[in-house]
């Protein structure tokens, strides 16, 4: 036998109706969705999504939150925050008195906190570990690995009417 004999046979008159009903049918339908989309950009922008649940649909302000945090990678910076709205439930009124936290910082994993004066700096920096073991029970493991302790911030030094602008105080003297 030769390879031209091998060959499938071309389709004939009733395979040639079939392909060309499909590809009428699809064009019709390619149609139809072009249409439809065309309606509804005069109708609105399609703002209604009819009777079948799809994406246009409304939902819960919780739930488009989650998603908005799942998508964005805010999941650990909204737990931080959530603690930092719970700081007198997690350290204890006393402390949350005197000690407050300020930022975090999600690359180094450090909760900065500022406390009021430096006997309450000291105690917090002796609570320290216990205040890390706590966070991350809330958290999640390894969320926070250390707490940095600041002591109160002093006043800002004003030295004399006849102050440059842009110098720092008494130690900017030589640039």
């Amino acid at each position: 036998m030769t390879p031209a004999s091998k060959k499938t046979p071309e389709p004939s008159g009733v395979d040639l109706a079939r392909v060309a009903l499909r590809a009428a049918r699809e064009q019709a339908r390619a149609r139809g969705d072009a249409a439809q989309q065309k309606k509804q950009a005069r109708r609105g922008g399609g703002l209604r999504s009819g009777a079948r649940a799809d994406g246009r649909d409304p939902m819960a302000l919780g739930s488009a939150i989650n998603r908005l945090l799942t998508e964005r990678g805010w999941e650990a910076p909204a737990a931080v925050g959530g603690v930092m709205g719970r700081w007198p439930q997690i350290v204890g009124e006393d402390i949350a008195k005197h000690c407050e936290p300020e930022r975090y910082d999600e690359d180094e994993r450090v909760l900065f906190v500022r406390c009021d004066s430096t006997a309450w700096a000291t105690n917090l920096r002796l609570l320290a570990p216990t205040l890390v073991a706590r966070l991350n029970e809330d958290l999640g493991h390894g969320r926070v690995q250390h707490i940095k302790v600041q002591g109160p911030a002093g006043p800002v030094r004003r030295y004399g009417p006849l102050r440059a602008p842009g110098s720092k105080g008494p130690g900017d003297t030589y640039g």
